[in-house]
């Protein structure tokens, strides 16, 4: 019960955020955007001291990790991989323009339009 307080409590920090932003429009841009950035700010720390949000960080911080142990492609292996999707895509252009040609010299000759 107390963690959808929380939840509803950040909600309405970032709702307060972009209410002052459009309230105070006569006020520098700037002044405005950080009236919205300590809105953002504050539902996140309202947010994190909920228990889904500690699930949440927790999660993050798991997503992060797994991301480092990623096995990412040298820049060699991004250019071939690279190159031959674009061959792949040229020839299969070519052979769907081939066949569309043909289809439609087909259609023509049927419909007694062709030469």
């Amino acid at each position: 019960m107390i963690d959808k307080l929380k939840i509803a409590l950040a909600v309405a920090c970032v709702i307060a955020g972009v209410g002052a932003y459009y309230y105070f429009a006569e006020m520098a841009q700037v002044l405005r955007v950080l009236m919205v950035l300590g809105g953002l700010v504050a539902a996140g720390v309202v947010a994190w001291l909920s228990t889904p949000g500690k699930e949440f960080f927790t999660f993050a911080q798991e997503a992060w990790q797994e991301a480092g142990r990623v096995s990412w492609p040298t820049r060699k292996e991004t250019m071939q991989t690279t190159a031959i999707v674009f061959v792949f895509v040229t020839i299969m252009a070519m052979f769907l323009f081939a066949i569309d040609s043909t289809l439609a010299w087909i259609v023509k000759l049927m419909t007694g339009r062709g030469e």
